[in-house]
């Protein structure tokens, strides 16, 4: 299609791309206001230190914005990284192992705790596979559909509750899912999840594609991780929404800590207010003017537009069969 075509401002394209996606215009007109002197500070924000008074004003921002649309809890951190979805397989595992509870409940079983992961698509798949590479003990709760006829497995819809094979509770280091599986299409409602799992056994959510698309009850999971290039602002940022008990370490016990590398270290980022070193600024100032986007749309808005493009492409297929076959 035609950029002129389309009828959208700038003859911008229709963009169907899962990430980097498009941004609203709205955020995209402000950056280029800005981009040569950010509010008379005769500078780009690209340019200025993550260490002036500037930039701590534009992070804390971005983090209280996003605390507000999500209504994050207080006893919830919210951290800015790097290393996208695949950094965040090790640092989810890796983290929750150097945490105390998990430590205590694993000297309490005399042996390693299971990490459970449902594997709905190649996301999860990935997960699972980063776990293993590292050592950890893993029990896959569900492995995508499995055809009664023919025994081969597909990743186009997902096995009733029925069927999980979760671990118990007390052997259980955290269960793993990936929300939305973008390569797949499989998207795993939490209501599922988060009803199946005992709530002693905290929930690592991999929300990259549909983070901020709609209301989310953060209380119900130990940490959710998401890159922000599908719906939060520009690749280059990580966000991580974890509960703060999860960062609580055994001081002095240097093997907690020892296997976690530092730029996967939630702890570490967290205690310096996400920026122990030179942070994505650029990609975390733009982030923020998506969740002031977000706030001033409001989430429950959000929500209903989400269903509302999502009906215009469902209900196409449902009206064509003969062309289109759903799965």
């Amino acid at each position: 299609m035609s950029p002129k075509a389309t009828g959208l401002p700038y003859d911008r394209v229709w963009n169907f791309s899962a990430g980097p996606s498009a941004l609203p215009v709205s955020v995209l007109e402000e950056v280029q206001r800005d981009l040569l002197n950010y509010k008379g500070t005769g500078m780009s924000v690209m340019e200025m230190s993550h260490r002036s008074k500037v930039y701590d004003s534009i992070i804390n921002g971005a983090e209280a914005t996003l605390r507000r649309v999500l209504k994050v809890p207080d006893n919830y951190a919210i951290i800015f990284m790097q290393g996208g979805g695949t950094g965040e397989f090790a640092a989810s595992y890796l983290n929750l192992f150097a945490c105390k509870s998990v430590r205590d409940k694993q000297r309490k079983l005399g042996r390693p705790l299971t990490c459970d992961y449902l594997v709905t698509g190649s996301w999860s798949k990935g997960g699972l596979k980063e776990v293993k590479r590292l050592g950890g003990t893993t029990n896959v709760v569900v492995d995508g559909v499995k055809n009664a006829d023919s025994g081969a497995v597909s990743y186009n819809s997902l096995a009733p509750v029925s069927e999980w094979n979760l671990g118990k509770p007390e052997e259980t280091a955290f269960v793993y899912y990936c929300e939305n599986e973008t390569i797949h299409g499989v998207e795993t409602p939490s209501s599922l999840v988060v009803d199946a799992v005992d709530p002693s056994v905290p929930i690592i959510c991999d929300m990259s594609s549909n983070m901020l698309s709609r209301p989310i009850d953060i209380k119900r999971f130990g940490a959710i991780i998401a890159g922000a290039q599908k719906n939060m602002g520009p690749a280059g940022v990580t966000l991580v929404i974890v509960r703060k008990d999860l960062l609580e370490r055994e001081e002095p016990d240097t093997e907690a800590v020892r296997g976690v590398p530092s730029v996967l270290d939630w702890q570490y980022y967290a205690s310096a207010g996400s920026m122990p070193h030179t942070p994505p600024t650029f990609a975390i100032y733009v982030c923020g003017l998506v969740f002031k986007w977000a706030e001033e749309m409001g989430i429950e808005a959000l929500d209903q537009l989400r269903e509302a493009r999502a009906g215009l492409v469902y209900d196409m297929m449902d009206k064509h069969p003969d062309f289109y076959r759903g799965v």
